[in-house]
């Protein structure tokens, strides 16, 4: 009987009882137990966290038939069960203090009916002391804790600071409670999509053992190839496996890349190739945040970060380039060490966000969705003609149609990277092989297309004199000379400051010997 997809099913009790396909992560599971007590997991939004958390619960609270065939069934001492005490902020939005008080309070309570016993302090950070040291005196054995979605109160407000950081104080005296209950704990996991730094928000927990980089566990979450093949080997005829990890592989935490689950599965059940997981969210606070830093996403395919920064923020101090890895839009493809200090090289985990991102992107800026995909149209039809006139044409008429209003709010259209970030924009929304800053001997161009057999070389140039010293510097500087036996066309573009527009465009088609 072929297994189903579980599809939004992060029950393990629903899954293993109702017939649905499993990846054994149990073997994570039983060194994490083995080896700790406190742990913080940070992954993106939809990729396995809640169910990870309800396999812990399970296991802890002994329900081996659950278990039956995987892993953990014969590694784990299933003659003790521990009180599993839960908190989920996953579901809706808290929008105050006041509300995600009452939030805490409710689950609390729910957590105190479940393992009958009474509270009778007020105050949240009291009440959950209580419920812990009360719940471990009644059982006679110490507490597993799991929190999941630790962060969404948070991350939920970060448009508005003010009220950010209120939601954090009011989480922080919630969690300073933990390191205090040390005795009656057994177990404490955090899961969450960012890392907020441990003086701003845990107050002391100093002891949780962040493995969100850790090699062993690198595929916690998420599918390995290995996975993919064998759990869901019935759904793979007539799948273009490479393509299905183009697409939705490349996540990677220092070790085996993975697939993003939400992705695979609706992919398998749909049979289309789209950006499932993006379209389930995209926060406006992310995108806007890059305009204001005036962060260029050509840029974004090949960027060093330390590991402070890669590590953690806040809500008074928030890093583009973090928030876009902790979030899941990028991921590390290289690690280097030096000065002793560990950097990481950042870039697209894969081609649903390469593609997705910068049409976000195009939307902030040309919130017509009409002229956004009749500009679209435009640049792909120039490339299917190999047309540059075409080219100047479609992104003539595209910065033309930016209302005047949206350039008075800004600066960005007096730097030269706010226009190539635009027309890298728009050419990876195509799902072209667009590469900005191709290396050469002597140095990279601005952007490099790459469509079928067609080679498009870009050089910008903001208030210069003309176009043709953009396309001298391509010559100049031999960009094309790596191309040999190929056509490549060098084309040379100026942007004019005032007119916020493209004042000089001009190409020259040349065949490398």
């Amino acid at each position: 009987m072929t297994p189903k997809l579980p599809i939004g099913i992060q029950n393990l009790r629903e899954m293993r009882t109702q017939g649905y396909a499993y990846v054994d992560k149990t073997p994570h599971i039983a060194r994490l137990v083995d080896e700790g007590k406190y742990y913080f997991l940070s992954r993106p939004r939809r990729f396995g966290k809640s169910l990870l958390v309800d396999t812990l619960a399970c296991a802890f609270a002994g329900e081996r038939a659950l278990f039956a065939g995987l892993y953990l069934d014969t590694h784990w001492d299933w003659e003790r069960r521990y009180p599993v005490v839960r908190f989920d902020f996953g579901e809706g939005v808290l929008d105050s203090r006041e509300r995600l008080e009452g939030k805490i309070r409710f689950q609390l309570d729910a957590n105190a009916i479940e393992h009958e016993v009474n509270l009778d302090q007020t105050d949240s950070s009291s009440r959950f002391h209580q419920l812990i040291d009360a719940v471990a005196r009644r059982v006679g054995e110490r507490v597993v804790l799991l929190i999941d979605e630790y962060d969404k109160p948070i991350l939920d407000n970060l448009e508005d600071p003010g009220r950010a950081t209120v939601m954090r104080e009011g989480l922080k005296n919630l969690y300073s409670v933990i390191k205090g209950l040390d005795a009656h704990l057994k177990f404490v996991l955090l899961t969450g999509v960012s890392k907020f730094s441990k003086v701003s928000l845990f107050s002391g927990l100093n002891n949780l053992k962040d493995i969100t980089l850790d090699q062993r566990y690198a595929t916690l979450c998420g599918y390995t190839q290995a996975e993919l093949e064998t759990t869901f080997a019935a759904y793979l005829d007539g799948v273009d496996l490479d393509m299905l990890q183009a697409w939705y592989n490349g996540y990677n935490f220092l070790g085996e890349s993975v697939y993003n689950p939400f992705d695979v599965l609706l992919y398998l059940d749909q049979r289309e190739f789209r950006p499932f997981w993006f379209e389930t969210g995209t926060p406006n606070f992310l995108i806007e945040r890059l305009r204001q830093r005036r962060v260029s996403l050509p840029d974004l395919t090949d960027r060093w970060l330390d590991a402070e920064l890669l590590g953690s923020f806040d809500v008074d101090l928030i890093e583009p380039e973090t928030l876009l890895f902790q979030a899941g839009y990028l991921t590390i493809h290289d690690r280097t060490f030096e000065f002793d200090s560990y950097r990481y090289r950042l870039g697209y985990p894969n081609k649903e966000v390469r593609i997705s991102l910068p049409r976000a992107v195009l939307h902030r800026y040309v919130p017509d969705p009409m002229a956004q995909e009749q500009t679209r149209d435009r640049l792909g039809q120039a490339l299917k003609q190999d047309d540059p006139d075409a080219l100047y044409r479609a992104l003539h008429a595209f910065f033309a149609s930016i209302p005047h209003d949206w350039y008075r709010k800004n600066r960005l259209a007096e730097y030269e990277a706010y226009y190539a970030s635009l027309v890298y924009c728009y050419f990876a929304a195509l799902g072209v092989d667009v590469r900005p800053e191709e290396p050469s001997a002597h140095g990279q161009a601005d952007l490099c297309i790459r469509y079928q057999h067609l080679i498009w070389l870009l050089e910008f140039k903001l208030d210069e004199s003309g176009p043709d010293q953009a396309l001298a510097q391509i010559k100049a500087k031999g960009y094309h000379h790596r191309f040999a036996g190929q056509s490549v066309t060098l084309i040379g573009i100026d942007f004019d400051r005032a007119q916020r527009n493209i004042s000089g465009f001009a190409w020259e088609r040349i065949v490398e010997p």
